[in-house]
């Protein structure tokens, strides 16, 4: 599966009009009639917004007005911080193969739908886990990004935390703040402004969730800072400490929301449209850290355009595991297919004076277990 496209299938449909009639109404309105029935599509259709995420699809290619699914307030963003929009775009595609990662052994395994300006298709329409989850690993993405161009110089607008700075103290003692702290505190304002812009535009059950769920991202990202220490001494005895807070790897914040996804809480809006209440009355904690949905989830078993489910006819399982990646739960019992493919792996690897590593290129057959297709009902071929 390609990323640079961030890619997924965008449904669409083609309609039919008959020219002629009996009464002659179509002929002599064609426009009054084929204005109503836009008309109508347009109310009835349900639609997948374009979104920011697709920025990442640009590349270097970033034109503020030619990006689809920009509101007027991250279009002013755009066209004042071009040079941000470069490392969105980059973030985009780091938080996307992250997604793909956490989700690579799961029937929605976070696939994107080629050229489709809203990335991941009619799946985002449903407020559903799968939704929050992508809000929020998004959000994290912008966060990450923002921060990390700023600590390398990339952006004249910001660099590294000029509020570290003096002496600290931490569990091993004191230390002065020195080097180059991660900017965090910016990249979360920037983020914030620029990834919640759509959702403050509107006051309804999906937008408060995602508010919520962007929030939950970019804190994710704060949450796994890091203090990182050089010493100064003799024979580096850690007499003095240089020390600077620094970003984890963004493999950490992944881990993290993927954990939040499986305890997810379900949620519904308050009877005043103000805020959410949790749907189990029995709940007891409180859900400022965690993810939240509205909608369960489809089961992404058969391909389905309406719920953007592309299904699991075709996906690589694991015959021998129970847990998601296996082939009774991938496959949604249909059963699975085995072939026989050669795989050529490195092997008796050697290290050679100065300075390589050299290795043969050695040959097995192997055993790939893939999910059958859904098997249409016998009746539906009878004619």
């Amino acid at each position: 599966m390609k990323l640079e496209m961030f890619c997924f299938f965008k449904p669409r449909g083609y309609s039919r009009t008959r020219t002629g009639s009996r009464n002659g109404i179509l002929s002599r309105h064609p426009s009054r009639i084929y204005f109503t029935f836009i008309l109508l599509l347009l109310i009835f259709t349900p639609r997948a917004d374009s979104s920011w995420w697709y920025i990442g699809a640009l590349g270097a290619r970033v034109i503020c007005d030619n990006i689809p699914g920009l509101v007027n307030k991250q279009r002013q963003l755009c066209q004042r911080h071009p040079d941000l929009m470069q490392s969105i775009g980059e973030g985009a595609k780091e938080w996307i193969r992250e997604c793909q990662h956490q989700f690579r052994h799961h029937r929605w395994n976070c696939s994107t739908l080629d050229r489709d300006h809203t990335v991941f298709g009619r799946v985002m329409l449903h407020s559903s886990r799968e939704a929050a989850f992508v809000y929020a690993i998004s959000s994290a993405g912008v966060v990450y990004a923002i921060t990390r161009a700023c600590s390398q110089g990339e952006l004249k607008i910001c660099s590294c935390d000029a509020h570290k700075r003096g002496r600290a103290r931490d569990d091993r003692g004191d230390f002065d703040w020195g080097g180059c702290s991660d900017n965090i505190n910016y990249g979360i304002k920037f983020a914030k402004a620029f990834v919640d812009a759509r959702e403050r535009m509107v006051k309804d059950a999906r937008a408060m969730m995602n508010l919520h769920n962007n929030r939950c991202g970019r804190m994710a990202v704060k949450r796994f800072m890091k203090l990182e220490c050089k010493c100064h001494g003799v024979s580096g005895s850690c007499a003095l400490r240089t020390c600077w807070l620094a970003m984890s790897d963004f493999r950490r914040t992944g881990d993290y929301l993927r954990k939040k996804y499986n305890t997810a809480i379900e949620v519904t809006m308050n009877q005043d449209g103000t805020g959410f209440m949790v749907a189990d009355k029995d709940f007891k904690g409180t859900t400022k850290n965690e993810l939240v949905y509205v909608e369960n989830s489809p089961d992404y078993c058969l391909m389905d355009r309406a719920a953007g489910s592309l299904g699991t006819a075709g996906r690589i399982c694991n015959k021998s595991s129970r847990a998601t990646d296996g082939c009774e739960v991938m496959c949604c019992g249909r059963g699975y297919d085995t072939m026989r493919v050669k795989r050529v792996t490195k092997c008796e690897c050697k290290f050679k004076w100065c300075c390589a590593v050299e290795c043969k290129d050695c040959e097995d057959m192997v055993d790939v277990h893939t999910c059958k297709p859904h098997k249409r009902p016998d009746w539906l071929d009878l004619t």
